[in-house]
């Protein structure tokens, strides 16, 4: 059973940076693009940025320069490293890894992250 858990979430100030990281257990990490979204409260889930399975990334544009996905094959991790935080960025931040196929997107239970003074 594939299984995605995030971690790295918690309280920081404006203008501090925080990574996220999401360990999938099961599967064959190297073989699925991968991508982080998040949701704010009371807004609709949305992208914040993918990564191929050759490691070419993108981004919503509102986050290119801020934030910095990447992955690492033999760690079975995808990362994100997010910069300058406004209280803009507070949402559960959750990884995906995208469909192949008949293979079905998975998701992992997020994690919360809250930019404030």
């Amino acid at each position: 059973q594939v299984q995605l858990v995030e971690s790295g979430g918690g309280l920081v100030q404006p203008g501090g940076s925080l990574k996220l990281s999401c360990l999938v257990s099961g599967g064959i990490f190297a073989d699925y693009s991968m991508g982080w979204y998040r949701q704010a409260p009371g807004k609709r889930r949305e992208f914040i940025a993918g990564i191929s399975i050759g490691g070419s990334p993108f981004y919503k544009p509102s986050v290119k320069g801020l934030f910095n996905i990447s992955r690492d094959n033999a760690k079975n991790t995808l990362y994100l490293q997010m910069d300058s935080l406004t209280p803009e960025d507070t949402a559960v931040y959750y990884c995906k890894r995208e469909k192949i196929g008949s293979t079905p997107e998975l998701w992992g239970q997020g994690t919360q992250v809250t930019v404030s003074s």
